[in-house]
């Protein structure tokens, strides 16, 4: 049997993209400037994650206009859930493994 981590993704179990995949599961779409304010990042920091989860395919962001202003929401993909759902399941099961020790 393979340690469960192992079936940690990379990508995904960084603690800033974690938290973007998490949030953007919640709702249909969220928006840029939320998830800087939920997760305490910069416009900047969050960009960076942001091209990270979409080159891997796991979120699309979707740039519009609020009235006048311009908006860029953050949206998951299917392949997004199933990453972050297996990453669940991994973590899940090591702790399970910590816990069975005690």
């Amino acid at each position: 049997m393979t340690h469960p981590t192992g079936n940690l993704n990379d990508t995904v179990h960084q603690r800033h993209r974690l938290g973007i995949l998490t949030i953007a599961s919640e709702a249909s779409r969220v928006e840029f400037t939320y998830l800087c304010e939920a997760l305490e990042l910069t416009r900047g920091n969050l960009n960076r994650h942001l091209a990270v989860l979409a080159e891997a395919g796991l979120v699309i962001l979707e740039k519009g206009y609020d009235g006048r202003r311009p908006k860029t929401w953050i949206v998951i993909t299917k392949q997004g859930r199933t990453e972050l759902s297996a990453e669940i399941d991994a973590l899940e099961e090591l702790i399970r493994r910590h816990h069975s020790r005690d």
